[in-house]
């Protein structure tokens, strides 16, 4: 389980995150809402100590995470994939994957790279080619991919559906589903499309101007019609 308690962080003067609080339990996908500039993203930065905390601490399984080295965070369980779907576009497709158990110390084995393949297939049509030729959703499975490689105990996922077809979202979506069902994955999904990642979310927290306003099982989220009007656009 993760565990964020009293969590405040910002960008010098600016207050970002004010006293939040959440648990994302094991095997479970706890999806993180609100409006652009609400503190989605700096919450997962936050967690993953790419912007220090203020004030609170975050924990996994009981142990504290806050003031651990980013680089560190890995080999403790925890894997970040921020917005923008960042290759390394000079490197093969392959070579990218690699790269994500680095962090853990762990050595990455042909049954791991089978693992990732086996979960993107398309992946290993591409596993020697430069990864700058790859579509977007493509790109966004690699990141996906690369994270997975050091079989993290919780995923940090920002934004992961932004400018993709439809279909590929789907596609993302379900093997979310999939992981967290099949290796009790624990999934905190920060999401611009509220109606997406609440019908796959197990519990939803919603954020405004930096503070929790709600916190609830996904499916009451979605039916409770003025607080999706108010803060979730639909």
């Amino acid at each position: 389980m993760l565990t964020v308690d009293n969590l405040s962080a910002g960008y010098g003067p600016v207050p970002a995150l004010d006293d939040v609080s959440l648990t994302a339990g094991h095997g479970e996908i706890t999806a993180v809402l609100g409006a652009n500039g609400a503190g989605k993203t700096t919450l997962l930065r936050t967690i993953s100590g790419l912007v220090r905390a203020r004030s609170g601490t975050v924990s996994l399984d009981g142990r504290p995470l806050t003031g651990v080295s980013t680089e560190d965070l890995p080999a403790l369980g925890l894997a970040h994939v921020p917005e923008g779907r960042g290759v390394l576009a000079e490197l093969t497709v392959e070579e990218n994957l690699r790269l994500g158990a680095l962090g853990s110390r762990r050595k990455t084995t042909a049954a791991d790279l089978r693992r990732i393949y086996d979960l993107f297939p398309v992946l290993a049509e591409r596993g020697t080619g430069l990864a700058h030729v790859l579509s977007g959703g493509e790109r966004q499975m690699l990141v996906i991919g690369r994270a997975l490689l050091s079989r993290p105990k919780v995923l940090l996922l920002d934004e992961p559906s932004l400018g993709l077809a439809p279909k590929v979202v789907v596609q993302i979506f379900e093997l979310l589903r999939g992981l967290v069902r099949d290796d009790g994955l624990t999934v905190v999904l920060v999401e611009q499309n509220a109606r997406s990642a609440l019908s796959i979310a197990d519990h939803g927290v919603v954020l405004n101007l930096g503070k929790v306003v709600v916190r609830d099982d996904a499916a009451t989220l979605a039916a409770d019609d003025g607080l999706r009007h108010a803060y979730l656009g639909f």
